[in-house]
């Protein structure tokens, strides 16, 4: 009973000191998403590319963006797909986006980058989105 306890308080701490966790001033995009899938696509397959093609593409062109793909399990937006964007600042965000919520200059030269990936995923559907920024305080 001892080494099962010893085995579960270091796999909390290890979880604990190795897991991603929110910090004050990061900022965090909530995203509900509307698919428009094309012919012959499925869900699954815009999913799949989403998760498996355009987060890594988005996560290599844009340092500090962590990018997760997530399904409505209950409540208002149940079955409903959504993004969640943690982002280290908002000075990071503010990168890619002007004031008036417009691409910036860097923000169109990404845009530019994440265009092939962006192609492939509208030959399976387009989407659309909602979405709030929060800040951890």
């Amino acid at each position: 009973m001892k080494k099962l306890l010893l085995i579960a308080a270091v796999i909390l701490i290890a979880g604990i000191t190795y897991g991603q966790s929110l910090q004050k001033g990061n900022l965090v995009g909530t995203h509900t998403i509307t698919v428009s899938l094309k012919p012959g696509a499925t869900m699954e397959k815009f999913t799949d590319f989403y998760k498996t093609k355009v987060i890594p593409e988005m996560e290599k062109n844009m340092p500090y963006w962590k990018v997760y793909l997530v399904k409505g399990l209950r409540g208002e937006n149940i079955n409903s797909f959504g993004l969640i964007i943690v982002v280290k600042s908002v000075q990071d965000r503010d990168k890619y986006y002007n004031a008036d919520e417009s691409d910036s200059e860097l923000g169109k030269s990404t845009n530019v980058k994440l265009k092939p990936v962006m192609d492939e995923l509208e030959k399976l559907g387009t989407y659309s989105s909602k979405y709030t920024d929060w800040i951890v305080q």
